[in-house]
């Protein structure tokens, strides 16, 4: 016999669900046959595997230690030496400023994610052990491109994860952005567009009308400052580049750097939906393999509950080295 009490990582999901991670080689009909058995009890009644759990519920599990390890696989954790730079913590949420070639989340199951370098972090600080891993795994609750950098919030706890999906989703939460992009953008602006994925290419394209299979985009910008001129003229001139800040009203999948691109003001070093005249210069001078965008700022709105201590806060991340020598030689 097994038994479990739910602790608040595991609270305010169904019983089925935490069945599943704990059992996690069992198919779901095992699950609901031992749940009508009664060999599987919650708070010593019949469960029917709906029930939402709460805090400090007794999950019993009357199955042989056998049978409980035939279906449980330990959880693979992939130890490395994490190198988070943490703008803020408490034990919900972590706010990391990405730095550029890592990814948000893995792409191939050998690939090393910011997620890993969270899990590390969390098992080194003794904040979670690897049994609590088996039912609860921390997540990002935003994403950013693997060659974008800046702020990603990662939920430390359940809690933490969906009150974060929830501000994300309502679209409450300020994100801004700082990009480099080619051309003169004079006056702050929004945009809006359809966007539609190609999953094989990894690509999108932006359309200024509904089709089949497309997103609503809607993008924010304002231009900080004007570079250099590099022609004679300079009013009419697309030679010259502009420092944007960026407000993402939806955020979809490279977004703003395909919005921008469809305007005809590409980001420097953007070899997808770049221009390959600019990004030759710059990879020439700077050996700039990677595009100049950066989350540099986001603020949270009015919070209730629990994490209403964030209300109103607001976090900046550093911009990255490389764009602050091309921002200074061009601005």
């Amino acid at each position: 016999m097994k038994m479990i009490i739910v602790e608040h990582n595991e609270a305010g999901q169904r019983l089925d669900k935490l069945l599943s991670k704990i059992l996690n080689k069992a198919p779901k009909s095992f699950i609901y046959k031992m749940l009508r058995k009664k060999n599987i009890v919650l708070n010593g009644k019949k469960a029917e595997g709906s029930e939402k759990l709460i805090l400090m519920d007794e999950i019993k599990l009357f199955l042989s230690d056998e049978t409980i390890e035939q279906f449980s696989e330990p959880i693979e954790t992939t130890q490395v030496e994490h190198r988070l730079v943490i703008l803020y913590e408490d034990k919900h949420l972590l706010l990391l400023n990405k730095p550029i070639g890592m990814l948000s989340q893995k792409a191939e199951k050998d690939d090393i994610s910011i997620i890993e370098h969270i899990i590390s972090y969390l098992i080194d600080t003794k904040q979670l052990t690897k049994e609590e891993l088996s039912r609860f795994k921390p997540g990002v609750c935003n994403r950013l491109d693997r060659n974008t950098s800046g702020i990603l919030i990662a939920g430390k706890s359940l809690l933490g994860l969906q009150e974060m999906a929830r501000l994300l989703k309502d679209r409450s939460m300020d994100k801004y952005y700082l990009c480099i992009v080619k051309g003169r953008i004079q006056e702050k602006k929004r945009i809006e567009g359809w966007l539609s994925k190609d999953e094989e290419k990894n690509q999108v394209k932006i359309y200024q009308n509904q089709r089949d299979d497309t997103e609503f985009i809607c993008t924010e910008y304002e231009p900080i400052r004007f570079s250099k001129i590099f022609s004679k003229d300079a009013q009419n001139s697309n030679d010259s580049y502009t420092l944007l800040r960026v407000k993402l009203i939806t955020g979809r999948s490279h977004q703003i750097r395909a919005h921008l691109a469809s305007i005809g003001h590409p980001l420097i070093g953007d070899y997808k939906y770049g221009d390959s005249k600019s990004n030759h210069y710059f990879t020439n001078k700077y050996e700039l393999r990677h595009q100049l965008l950066h989350s540099y700022h986001m603020k949270f709105p009015l919070i209730t509950g629990e994490l209403s201590y964030l209300s109103n806060k607001d976090f900046t991340a550093e911009i990255p080295e490389l764009f602050r020598q091309i921002e200074k030689d061009l601005f």
